[in-house]
């Protein structure tokens, strides 16, 4: 079932009976998924918090978009606040307080998304190990998805025509080795050991490639484009496919690999060329995370004239917290993958109109 089948109506018209009657098996297995997910993360000591949305920064990446309102208070007077578009910074003040194994399903709000792997509201299921090296997240995600699959009674995930065994042994792969596979670029030749970039050798090695490039591209957005056009295609085709070591440039909430300070602790779940999963062993630095928020919003107020404020109370609190692993996946997605449908309203019990 997918929401081609409804036409330009879908998005309003949901509520009718006889589409909601469509709809509602892929509901239920929805509400499974969720609930065995539940059981999984209690069984193994997660905490479910429940964070709230409404904060002082919706966070500090350059590419997200936050929704923005105004909090009055009894005064009358009006505080700009924003819905969050993660849980991150109230999780790791949670973990800041003390506690070690947390995890949220978490409504989460993003501007400017819209399609068929995008809504402004879905929800994000988000969780923290203290303690634990990040390549445990690793084993987390690959747990889920094949218990999303079982749950389903899928045997593949599925997005359109592409498919993924959940069941087979996952493909770990650095983000260099994959631009060296699928693109025939050299990515870590255009960072230096210290981990800055260089934009003329990126863009020097696409033009070999053929992959076009603008006068004014960033080292970011050349990378960007390959990872979207070249690499992001082949991610997930028949199992499941890690991404990791992102560039240190490319990883603002992530420590740098002690043996190879030029990529970080993050890492991307892919299945069916769809991305699930992002995680990080943490930064807990609070003067580099503040230097790192800096250049996101200088780069932010370049490309789109805007930026963010920055949650100081979440700095003062990453002094305290310990080191961790953190990961959010997304749920709908994952929903998505097990159901076999092809638009993310299909798996909302009641999608944006």
């Amino acid at each position: 079932m997918g929401s081609d089948s409804y036409g330009s109506e879908y998005g309003s018209e949901w509520w009718q009976p006889h589409r909601h009657a469509d709809r509602r098996a892929v509901l239920l297995t929805r509400n499974r998924i969720q609930a065995a997910l539940r059981m999984w993360l209690t069984e193994l000591d997660f905490i479910e918090v429940d964070p709230v949305g409404l904060q002082v920064s919706p966070g500090n990446e350059a590419h997200l978009h936050g929704f923005s309102t105004q909090a009055i208070g009894n005064d009358g007077l009006g505080r700009h606040m924003y819905l969050h578009t993660s849980p991150e910074f109230a999780m790791k003040k949670l973990l800041a307080a003390g506690e070690t194994r947390i995890a949220a399903f978490a409504h989460v709000w993003r501007n400017r998304e819209r399609g068929a792997l995008h809504s402004p509201e879905f929800t994000m299921l988000e969780w923290y190990r203290v303690a634990e090296d990040y390549s445990v997240l690793m084993q987390d995600c690959a747990a889920f998805l094949r218990l999303a699959a079982r749950v389903a009674g899928a045997a593949t995930l599925r997005f359109r025509d592409a498919l993924c065994d959940p069941f087979a042994e996952p493909e770990r792969l650095s983000v260099a080795d994959a631009f060296t596979r699928y693109a025939g670029i050299d990515l870590l030749a255009s960072i230096s050991p210290t981990g800055a970039t260089d934009a003329d050798i990126l863009r020097a090695q696409l033009v070999g490639a053929g992959i076009r490039s603008a006068p004014d591209d960033t080292w970011s957005d050349m990378l960007s484009r390959v990872l979207v056009e070249k690499v992001e295609p082949h991610l997930g085709m028949g199992r499941i496919t890690i991404l990791d070591r992102y560039p240190a440039a490319e990883a603002a909430l992530a420590r740098p690999i002690t043996a190879d300070p030029r990529v970080a602790e993050r890492f991307e779940v892919y299945a069916c060329g769809v991305e699930l999963a992002n995680g990080f062993g943490e930064l807990t630095n609070p003067t580099e995370q503040r230097r790192r928020f800096g250049l996101e919003m200088d780069e932010k107020q370049r490309v789109y004239g805007e930026r963010y404020p920055i949650d100081e109370a979440f700095l003062t609190a990453l002094a305290l917290m310990p080191a961790a692993s953190g990961i959010a996946l997304g749920f709908d997605r994952l929903v998505m993958l097990a159901t076999g449908v092809s638009r993310i309203d299909d798996v909302i019990w009641t999608p944006v109109a």
